[in-house]
């Protein structure tokens, strides 16, 4: 299951914003530094109103929408790739998941301790991408060490490792973010395997107070982020941490109220959005499958071939794969049923070459 790291310096709502996002106060969230040590790690599943309009079509009462890993990692300080407050562990933990969630403290409550003493998000952010660097650096030196050695007995794939290391060295030295690199074909494989922190994708969360989240325009730091993010083509989500978590315990007719009364329109989408966004960050997309037994969203990486979708289901769909029978989902919420399709001549039958496309609704045939 892919992964998704919750990143941060100490009391900026991370651990707030992982209950929200998997709708449990299962992590601990209190107003000092390092109350969280070990990850919490839950499982997040993908907001998605076409599942449940798809389960009605094909009148199943079972609904198994898409789902993928949020881990809440303890917070990060100057000196992180030092050792600094458990540091290392903590990095470690980072070095695991397959992107970052970087959450920036965009409010203002001097009830909340800040472990820089003052609200600066830019800072902030600059703080954890030093310290990631650092770590990355540390570990391409080492490497450089160990491979050098291999090539001084004329070992060719060494050499060109030492090339790529030294690239990558010089880079991170410079302060130039990794996705500035330029890399032949042949050491992609290389490059990927070396699981560097720098070159994990990052989705900021803006976390700003329950009174900007109705008007983020308002809040000066969320435009600051906003802004740096664009830089580097990241994608800046606002949320309001706190209050997300306190709609926990609402049912869906209580939080309408609530929000009616508020006027809080976005509230409702916080969450959900950065749910999405991070799905997506992940190269993610979902197809799904729907029958009387029932309706279920299912996870593949962008651009992955029938056969291939279909071993997400059962290895045995790929190694018998036939053809697979597509109807967009557009089309089948239209009509109204699979039967109804069929009779338009709108269900196409794809072989082993078909990309499968988000909302595609797909019924493999196969033998084995």
């Amino acid at each position: 299951m892919y992964k998704a790291g919750i990143v941060g310096l100490p009391n900026v709502g991370k651990s707030t914003l992982f209950n929200a996002l998997i709708k449990n106060h299962q992590a601990e969230a209190s107003n000092y530094p390092f109350c969280t040590i070990e990850p919490n790690v839950g499982i997040v599943n993908l907001p998605d109103e076409k599942l449940i309009k798809l389960a009605a079509i094909v009148k199943t009462n079972k609904i198994v929408p898409a789902a993928f890993e949020f881990i809440d990692i303890a917070g990060l300080v100057k000196g992180a790739s030092k050792g600094e407050g458990l540091g290392n562990q903590f990095l470690s933990h980072i070095r695991e998941v397959d992107a970052i969630v970087h959450v920036v403290r965009c409010f203002s409550d001097p009830n909340i301790t800040h472990t820089e003493n003052t609200v600066d998000p830019l800072r902030d952010i600059e703080i954890i991408n030093i310290e990631l660097a650092l770590s990355d650096l540390q570990s391409i030196e080492k490497r450089i060490d160990n491979v050098s050695k291999k090539v001084k007995g004329n070992d060719k794939e060494s050499k060109r490792q030492l090339e790529v290391l030294e690239i990558i060295k010089n880079t991170l030295s410079s302060e130039k973010p990794l996705s500035s690199i330029q890399l032949e074909k042949e050491d992609i494989d290389f490059y990927n395997s070396l699981f560097l922190l720098s070159a994990k994708p990052v989705i900021y969360a803006a976390n700003v107070s329950e009174e900007d989240f109705a008007d983020t325009r308002k809040n000066k730091y969320f435009e600051e982020v906003k802004k740096h993010a664009a830089k580097f083509n990241a994608k800046c989500v606002p949320i309001c941490a706190r209050l997300e978590e306190d709609l926990i315990t609402f049912s869906n007719e209580e939080k309408a109220e609530f929000l009616n009364k508020n006027g809080s329109i976005q509230v409702s989408s916080g969450v959900d959005n950065l749910i999405r966004e991070t799905f997506d960050l992940l190269g993610l997309m979902t197809f799904y499958t729907a029958g009387e037994k029932e309706a279920r969203a299912w996870t593949i990486l962008k651009n992955t071939k029938a056969p291939q979708a279909a071993g997400v289901i059962h290895t045995d769909f790929e190694k018998g794969f036939i053809k697979a029978e597509v109807i967009k989902y557009d089309t089948l919420l239209k009509l109204g049923s699979k039967t109804a399709a069929r009779e338009e001549g709108l269900v196409r039958l794809e072989g082993k070459e078909y990309t499968v496309h988000a909302d595609d609704v797909i019924e493999f045939k196969f033998n084995v």
